[in-house]
């Protein structure tokens, strides 16, 4: 089913599929929202939840106009659509805008949904967007998970991984191996922080698995490290 959200400045599409059970919100890759999110939603809301996944870049435009024009499981046209401002984009989504838009989201979540503790699941940089809402919303989610999640721990003074001390969550974190943009050294370091700030969590690397591992669109998914996420966070579910 799809919505159209009313925002503070502007309307913003999503993705909703089941309705009256407990919320999960899908935070999209930096792709976008597209069938394959659509098709994630689906296959979650398929163990018995209500998903809805938004157009995160809705203030750069719809879906359709920023969706890639190629096939992304062909590496070249990956590399294309990945040089065409798509981290522009990224970059321009702030800590402020996001807590500004994950307000908005989690209402429009609790409409369709039956007010049990919701769980945030994100994708590449949508990892670093739910854990920030984690932040931001510690009475009104209860689970974040976070796979082939990037730049989670950085010398930015807004690094992601500095809002973990308001995180009440629990946290899954499916890691990419060989990842440049989270390497082991930043796993580590997030791991020490959920460590220290008391955070339950479950983190681990996804051996062999590629930055992008979840989306079947992209000459990045693997199969089997897709598969163990989808396991993995259907645990966390169920934990809820």
């Amino acid at each position: 089913m799809e919505l159209t959200i009313d925002m503070p400045a502007g309307a913003a599409e999503a993705s909703l599929a089941g309705s009256g059970r407990p919320g999960v919100l899908l935070f999209m890759d930096a792709i976008g929202l597209r069938p394959q999110i659509e098709a994630m939603a689906e296959r979650i809301a398929s163990w018995g939840y209500t998903v809805l996944a938004p157009n995160l870049f809705w203030r750069d435009g719809s879906a359709a106009d920023l969706a890639p024009r190629g096939d992304l499981r062909d590496p070249q046209e990956r590399e294309r659509f990945f040089a065409s401002g798509v981290m522009d984009r990224v970059r321009s989504l702030t800590p402020d805008l996001i807590r500004t838009d994950t307000r908005v989201w989690l209402d429009t979540l609790a409409d369709h949904a039956d007010g049990s503790p919701v769980t945030v699941t994100g994708y590449c940089f949508g990892g670093r967007v739910a854990l920030r809402a984690a932040a931001d919303f510690p009475d009104r989610i209860a689970a974040v998970g976070m796979f082939h999640t990037g730049g989670i721990v950085t010398d930015d003074p807004q690094s992601p991984h500095l809002v973990v001390p308001r995180v009440r969550a629990r946290v899954l974190a499916g890691h990419a191996d060989n990842d440049h943009s989270n390497t082991p050294e930043q796993i580590a370091a997030f791991d020490q922080v959920l460590r220290d700030c008391g955070v339950e969590h479950r983190t681990s690397v996804y051996r062999g698995a590629p930055h992008g591992y979840t989306m079947a669109d992209t000459s990045m998914f693997d199969e089997a490290a897709a598969e163990r996420h989808y396991a993995e966070l259907r645990e966390l579910l169920a934990s809820v």
